[in-house]
């Protein structure tokens, strides 16, 4: 167990943390939660000692480890990739050859009953088991199995690892501190660095971990996955729940609901205290009923409510130009980088106003295809092309590391505004959370979050009809990636979403195309609709056959369910594009005779009949309109 006694850590003259006590048992499941710069991050580098606190103490057993995972952290690996991997074994040499010795000395005494003898057996037992846990003498199947599951292959085990990308090179760290099986894992941001397929390898790998886990993550589904315990960090208080992050969340919003009750109550109990003492202050007969009430309010333990911040980004997309009916089209379009190919011989056809997500294993081609479209990358095979009246918006992987560090926040954009957008950049830099004190600030000084924030407030500049986003929640807090999803949801372009965050996916997108060993495959439906018949997929074979003509049937079935939801999507679509036809009719019908009113002639008793009933019937369709678009969002 981990035991945190009165903890306080400042930071800028702000409590961070203010006298905090809690324990972290040897299997606790604990998701740490709250606002950007709340300390979660702090926390967890106290926790495994690499910051101290200004007061308290962290206690736990003696013999017991930490394995922490930073966010962002420059690994300095030389070797190759299952070389670098196998370091995580490095302790165990000191455990091979104290069991050694531990045996060598068992064997060697005769005092079997003596507390030294039980003392030994129990030492050696205890070095046995843990050697048993970290593998034994099955080390590199266990590094192998490992890194596998984070999503590299058989071929990359023996490529340097500073041949990877940054992102690469983070799993191995991952995968060395998951094989070092520390009693307690505190990791931050796990899944910034993985694909989908890799966090659910992630998620079943940490369910059966038989150590505790502490994780700060913005992937609503990975802790809800995982953890048993939320621990909420605000206004440098802990409030504990024994519940994952859903259900924190509903009890979270139910306390404080309480406690603006209790704060109403305790404020019409001490207005009433007020008033008797006001009202009988100079009555003789009333003194010691005034005075006990008096001390009444001086006992009272004024109710406070948590610090909540309400500051949010707030922004909508500009609405989108007019395009073709076809967005992209590709035609046997292939791309290799040397003898690696990554795609080859793919279709893929966009028409205007889709909403598509690219999702499979980093390494299969989905940022590619994205700078194919955008034209960063020219060298494939086959053809492309957008279509009429494509205008683009794209967001890369890396978009926040390609601003320019030494512009400052309000350079980087006054750089590209044009025309009447120039007086409106402090309006747009303050619904992106960049105050008067920020705009003055180099680029390089911001936080991972506020470089993020920027390079989607770059994003508003230019009105877009095809808007391409390359993994854009890395760094956003939960209430910012659902604030972006609400605003993409109302985005009236084409949308392509290269994303691993299945909970940012799921209801913004209604058709996926996966890449998948050097091929893409097209899927009509939500993340989560594919996920699950991908995970049917991929359980073991059923050897009886008719569980496996079951299984067969039911994809089959799932198969027609999200093609009939397609069909009944588009047909609430067109049911609001033709209300909004017939309103446009009316509408211009109105103007029309608004026009003959305005020549102030004397129009007949029919005239005014026929232009209140046309009045009533854009009512109408407005209403049956509001129906359609309530249905077609459902």
């Amino acid at each position: 167990m981990i035991s945190v006694n009165g903890l306080s850590v400042q930071f800028t003259g702000t409590n961070l943390f203010s006298n905090v006590t809690f324990n972290i048992g040897d299997h606790d499941r604990v998701g740490l939660v709250g606002m950007n710069g709340a300390g979660k991050s702090t926390l967890l580098k106290i926790l495994c000692g690499w910051q101290e606190p200004e007061s308290g103490t962290i206690v736990m057993a003696s013999g017991q480890t930490v394995g922490y995972l930073p966010q962002e952290m420059v690994p300095d690996a030389v070797g190759t990739v299952l070389e670098e991997t196998l370091t995580a074994f490095s302790h165990m040499d000191e455990l091979e050859k104290e069991q050694e010795r531990l045996t060598s000395e068992i064997a060697e005494r005769t005092d079997y009953e003596s507390t030294e003898y039980m003392r030994l057996l129990e030492r050696h037992n205890d070095i046995t088991e843990r050697l048993s846990m970290l593998g034994g003498g099955r080390r590199q199947e266990a590094a192998e199995k490992v890194l596998l599951g984070l999503g590299f292959r058989h071929t990359d085990f023996d490529r340097p690892v500073a041949v990877f990308s940054g992102g690469w090179q983070m799993r191995v760290e991952l995968a060395k501190l998951l094989l070092r099986h520390p009693d307690f894992l505190l990791l931050d941001e796990p899944t910034n660095h993985l694909d989908i397929v890799s966090i659910q390898w992630l998620e079943n790998y940490l369910s059966a971990y038989s150590g505790a886990v502490v994780l700060v993550s913005h992937d609503r589904t990975f802790l809800d996955n995982i953890t048993k315990r939320t621990i909420e960090i605000t206004a440098g208080r802990i409030y504990d729940y024994k519940c994952s992050y859903s259900e924190y969340v509903v009890q979270m919003q139910e306390r404080r609901a309480s406690q603006m009750a209790q704060l109403t109550n305790q404020q019409r109990q001490v207005a009433q205290i007020e008033a008797f003492i006001e009202r009988f202050r100079y009555k003789a007969t009333k003194a010691k009923q005034v005075q006990s009430r008096v001390k009444m309010l001086e006992r009272m333990e004024e109710i406070k409510i948590d610090e909540v911040s309400t500051e949010s980004i707030h922004f909508q997309f500009p609405p989108a130009p007019h395009s073709g009916k076809i967005v992209v089209e590709a035609q046997h379009l292939g791309k290799a980088y040397g003898e690696n190919q990554v795609f080859d011989n793919v279709d893929l056809l966009l028409t205007s106003g889709r909403k598509v997500a690219f999702v499979g294993r980093n390494g299969e081609g989905k940022s590619t295809m994205a700078k194919i479209i955008v034209g960063d990358i020219n060298d494939y095979t086959g053809t492309f092309r957008l279509g009429a009246g494509v205008v683009l918006g794209y967001y890369a992987q890396n978009q926040a590391a390609m601003l320019n560090l030494d512009k400052t926040v309000f350079e980087t954009i006054d750089d590209i505004a044009q025309g009447d957008i120039r007086p409106k950049i402090r309006n747009i830099l303050g619904s992106f959370l960049f105050g008067d004190d920020d705009i003055d600030k180099k680029v390089k000084v911001l936080s991972g979050g506020e470089k993020a924030r920027l390079a989607l407030a770059k994003l508003l500049l230019t009105p877009s009809n095809l808007l391409i986003l390359d993994e854009p929640t890395n760094h956003l807090d939960m209430n910012s990636k659902d604030i972006l999803k609400n605003a993409l949801l109302q985005y009236t372009g084409t949308l392509i979403v290269v994303s691993h965050d299945r909970d940012f996916l799921s209801g913004l997108t209604d058709e996926l195309f996966e890449f998948r060993d050097g091929a893409v495959h097209e899927f009509k439906g939500d993340i989560m609709e594919f996920l699950e018949i991908q995970n049917n997929q991929n359980a073991p074979v059923v050897q009886n056959t008719q569980s496996a003509q079951k299984a067969a049937t039911v994809s089959k079935v799932a198969y027609e369910q999200s093609k009939e939801r397609e069909r009944e999507r588009r047909k609430l679509q067109n049911a609001v594009k033709l209300k909004e036809q017939e309103i446009e009719a009316l509408e211009t019908e109105i103007s029309n005779r608004d026009a003959v009113l305005a020549t102030g002639e004397a129009q007949s008793p029919e005239f005014y009949k026929e232009y209140q009933s046309i009045k009533n019937q854009l009512e109408l369709k407005m209403a049956e309109w509001e129906d359609a678009v309530i249905a077609a969002e459902q």
